[in-house]
Protein backbone atom coordinates (compact mmCIF):
# COMPACT_ATOMS: atom_id res chain seq x y z
CA UNK A 1 0.00 0.00 0.00
CA UNK A 2 1.56 3.34 -1.09
CA UNK A 3 1.62 6.61 0.86
CA UNK A 4 -1.38 8.08 -0.92
CA UNK A 5 -3.55 5.11 -0.05
CA UNK A 6 -2.51 5.32 3.62
CA UNK A 7 -3.42 8.98 3.76
CA UNK A 8 -6.83 8.31 2.24
CA UNK A 9 -7.62 5.56 4.76
CA UNK A 10 -6.46 7.76 7.65
CA UNK A 11 -8.59 10.67 6.46
CA UNK A 12 -11.69 8.51 6.11
CA UNK A 13 -11.17 7.10 9.60
CA UNK A 14 -10.84 10.55 11.15
CA UNK A 15 -13.94 11.74 9.33
CA UNK A 16 -16.03 8.82 10.57
CA UNK A 17 -14.80 9.32 14.11
CA UNK A 18 -15.65 13.02 13.99
CA UNK A 19 -19.18 12.23 12.76
CA UNK A 20 -19.71 9.81 15.66
CA UNK A 21 -18.55 12.44 18.15
CA UNK A 22 -20.80 15.13 16.64
CA UNK A 23 -23.87 12.86 16.72
CA UNK A 24 -23.19 11.97 20.35
CA UNK A 25 -22.77 15.61 21.29
CA UNK A 26 -25.96 16.63 19.47
CA UNK A 27 -27.94 13.84 21.14
CA UNK A 28 -26.61 14.82 24.53
CA UNK A 29 -27.23 18.50 23.91
CA UNK A 30 -30.86 17.78 22.92
CA UNK A 31 -31.54 15.96 26.17
CA UNK A 32 -29.79 18.55 28.22
CA UNK A 33 -31.15 21.59 26.38
CA UNK A 34 -34.85 20.55 26.62
CA UNK A 35 -35.23 18.69 29.91
CA UNK A 36 -38.61 20.30 30.56
CA UNK A 37 -40.03 19.12 27.23
CA UNK A 38 -40.57 15.55 28.41
CA UNK A 39 -42.26 16.73 31.61
CA UNK A 40 -44.46 19.12 29.64
CA UNK A 41 -45.52 16.37 27.29
CA UNK A 42 -46.37 14.14 30.22
CA UNK A 43 -48.39 16.91 31.85
CA UNK A 44 -50.22 17.64 28.59
CA UNK A 45 -51.04 13.96 28.26
CA UNK A 46 -52.46 13.91 31.79
CA UNK A 47 -54.53 17.06 31.10
CA UNK A 48 -55.84 15.55 27.88
CA UNK A 49 -56.89 12.38 29.71
CA UNK A 50 -58.71 14.45 32.35
CA UNK A 51 -60.47 16.53 29.68
CA UNK A 52 -61.60 13.38 27.90
CA UNK A 53 -62.95 12.01 31.18
CA UNK A 54 -64.82 15.28 31.86
CA UNK A 55 -66.20 15.32 28.32
CA UNK A 56 -67.44 11.75 28.71
CA UNK A 57 -69.10 12.65 32.03
CA UNK A 58 -70.77 15.69 30.45
CA UNK A 59 -72.16 13.59 27.62
CA UNK A 60 -73.54 11.08 30.14
CA UNK A 61 -75.12 13.94 32.13
CA UNK A 62 -76.65 15.45 28.99
CA UNK A 63 -78.13 12.08 28.08
CA UNK A 64 -79.61 11.71 31.56
CA UNK A 65 -81.09 15.22 31.40
CA UNK A 66 -82.65 14.48 27.99
CA UNK A 67 -84.19 11.29 29.34
CA UNK A 68 -85.57 13.11 32.38
CA UNK A 69 -86.95 15.92 30.21
CA UNK A 70 -88.62 13.41 27.93
CA UNK A 71 -90.19 11.62 30.88
CA UNK A 72 -91.34 14.93 32.34
CA UNK A 73 -92.81 15.97 29.00
CA UNK A 74 -94.90 12.78 28.81
CA UNK A 75 -96.54 13.29 32.21
CA UNK A 76 -99.99 14.45 31.13
CA UNK A 77 -102.86 14.49 33.63
CA UNK A 78 -105.71 16.96 34.00
CA UNK A 79 -109.02 17.32 35.78
CA UNK A 80 -111.35 20.31 35.76
CA UNK A 81 -114.87 21.29 36.77
CA UNK A 82 -117.50 23.86 35.81
CA UNK A 83 -118.52 26.25 38.56
CA UNK A 84 -121.31 28.78 38.89
CA UNK A 85 -123.85 26.60 40.67
CA UNK A 86 -126.35 27.41 37.95
CA UNK A 87 -127.79 25.95 34.76
CA UNK A 88 -125.59 26.03 31.63
CA UNK A 89 -127.85 26.14 28.60
CA UNK A 90 -129.98 25.47 26.77
CA UNK A 91 -128.42 27.23 23.76
CA UNK A 92 -129.66 27.41 20.19
CA UNK A 93 -126.38 25.91 18.94
CA UNK A 94 -124.02 23.30 20.34
CA UNK A 95 -121.38 24.66 22.70
CA UNK A 96 -117.99 23.43 23.88
CA UNK A 97 -118.10 23.25 27.67
CA UNK A 98 -115.36 25.30 29.30
CA UNK A 99 -114.29 23.77 32.60
CA UNK A 100 -112.74 26.81 34.26
CA UNK A 101 -111.96 25.37 37.67
CA UNK A 102 -108.74 23.42 37.15
CA UNK A 103 -108.10 20.75 39.76
CA UNK A 104 -104.86 19.55 38.20
CA UNK A 105 -103.19 20.13 34.85
CA UNK A 106 -99.82 18.41 34.74
CA UNK A 107 -98.30 19.01 31.33
CA UNK A 108 -100.59 21.99 30.62
CA UNK A 109 -102.34 20.16 27.78
CA UNK A 110 -105.80 21.31 28.91
CA UNK A 111 -106.82 24.92 28.21
CA UNK A 112 -109.17 26.30 30.87
CA UNK A 113 -110.09 29.23 28.61
CA UNK A 114 -111.30 27.12 25.68
CA UNK A 115 -112.20 23.83 27.37
CA UNK A 116 -110.06 21.97 24.83
CA UNK A 117 -107.39 19.37 25.53
CA UNK A 118 -104.59 19.23 22.92
CA UNK A 119 -102.48 16.06 22.81
CA UNK A 120 -98.80 16.96 23.30
CA UNK A 121 -97.55 13.58 22.04
CA UNK A 122 -98.88 10.60 20.15
CA UNK A 123 -100.24 8.04 22.58
CA UNK A 124 -103.09 6.21 24.25
CA UNK A 125 -105.18 8.50 26.45
CA UNK A 126 -108.09 8.00 28.82
CA UNK A 127 -110.89 10.58 29.15
CA UNK A 128 -113.99 10.80 31.32
CA UNK A 129 -116.75 13.33 31.93
CA UNK A 130 -119.56 13.51 34.46
CA UNK A 131 -122.49 15.85 34.88
CA UNK A 132 -125.29 16.90 37.18
CA UNK A 133 -128.49 18.29 35.68
CA UNK A 134 -132.07 19.15 36.50
CA UNK A 135 -134.67 16.64 35.40
CA UNK A 136 -136.89 19.37 33.97
CA UNK A 137 -134.60 19.78 30.91
CA UNK A 138 -133.08 17.20 28.53
CA UNK A 139 -129.33 16.55 28.71
CA UNK A 140 -126.90 15.51 25.97
CA UNK A 141 -123.12 15.68 26.21
CA UNK A 142 -120.63 14.38 23.63
CA UNK A 143 -116.98 13.53 24.12
CA UNK A 144 -115.40 14.85 20.93
CA UNK A 145 -112.14 13.98 19.17
CA UNK A 146 -111.47 16.83 16.77
CA UNK A 147 -114.90 17.05 15.06
CA UNK A 148 -115.99 13.46 15.65
CA UNK A 149 -118.25 12.09 18.39
CA UNK A 150 -116.52 9.41 20.47
CA UNK A 151 -119.08 8.64 23.21
CA UNK A 152 -122.09 10.44 24.68
CA UNK A 153 -124.26 10.63 27.76
CA UNK A 154 -127.86 11.87 27.73
CA UNK A 155 -131.17 11.88 29.56
CA UNK A 156 -134.73 12.84 28.65
CA UNK A 157 -136.83 15.55 30.22
CA UNK A 158 -139.20 14.22 32.89
CA UNK A 159 -141.76 15.89 35.07
CA UNK A 160 -141.21 13.68 38.10
CA UNK A 161 -137.37 13.51 38.16
CA UNK A 162 -135.82 16.31 40.17
CA UNK A 163 -132.17 15.74 39.08
CA UNK A 164 -130.04 13.63 36.78
CA UNK A 165 -126.44 12.48 36.97
CA UNK A 166 -124.49 10.76 34.26
CA UNK A 167 -121.23 10.46 32.40
CA UNK A 168 -119.08 8.36 30.11
CA UNK A 169 -115.44 7.53 29.36
CA UNK A 170 -113.21 6.22 26.58
CA UNK A 171 -109.66 5.26 25.67
CA UNK A 172 -108.41 7.15 22.63
CA UNK A 173 -105.35 6.87 20.41
CA UNK A 174 -104.34 10.44 19.65
CA UNK A 175 -101.82 12.00 17.34
CA UNK A 176 -99.85 15.02 18.47
CA UNK A 177 -102.12 18.04 18.12
CA UNK A 178 -105.43 16.16 18.24
CA UNK A 179 -108.14 17.96 20.22
CA UNK A 180 -110.52 16.45 22.77
CA UNK A 181 -113.40 18.32 24.41
CA UNK A 182 -116.95 17.96 25.73
CA UNK A 183 -119.76 19.33 23.59
CA UNK A 184 -123.16 20.33 24.95
CA UNK A 185 -125.81 19.63 22.31
CA UNK A 186 -128.13 22.44 21.21
CA UNK A 187 -131.30 22.85 23.28
CA UNK A 188 -129.80 20.81 26.12
CA UNK A 189 -128.40 21.82 29.51
CA UNK A 190 -126.22 20.75 32.47
CA UNK A 191 -125.84 22.15 35.95
CA UNK A 192 -122.64 24.01 36.68
CA UNK A 193 -121.11 22.48 39.76
CA UNK A 194 -117.37 22.12 40.36
CA UNK A 195 -117.85 18.88 42.27
CA UNK A 196 -120.20 16.99 39.93
CA UNK A 197 -119.79 18.39 36.40
CA UNK A 198 -116.20 17.52 35.50
CA UNK A 199 -113.86 16.62 32.65
CA UNK A 200 -110.68 14.60 33.17
CA UNK A 201 -108.01 12.76 31.21
CA UNK A 202 -104.48 11.43 31.23
CA UNK A 203 -101.83 9.90 28.99
CA UNK A 204 -101.63 6.15 29.53
CA UNK A 205 -98.52 5.63 27.40
CA UNK A 206 -96.84 6.90 24.25
CA UNK A 207 -97.01 4.92 20.99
Amino acid sequence: MNFTTWMLVLFCGLTLAQNDVNETEISGETKLSFPEMSLLLLELGAVKAKLEAVETKLKETESQVLVLNEKEATKVVFSAGIGGNAAIGPFTTSKTLVYTRVITNLGNAYNQHTGIFVAPVRGIYYFSFFYHAGGYQPVALFLMKNNQIVVLSSDHKTSHDGADNGGNAAFLELQQGDQVYVLLEANRHVWGNIYTTTFSGFLLHKV
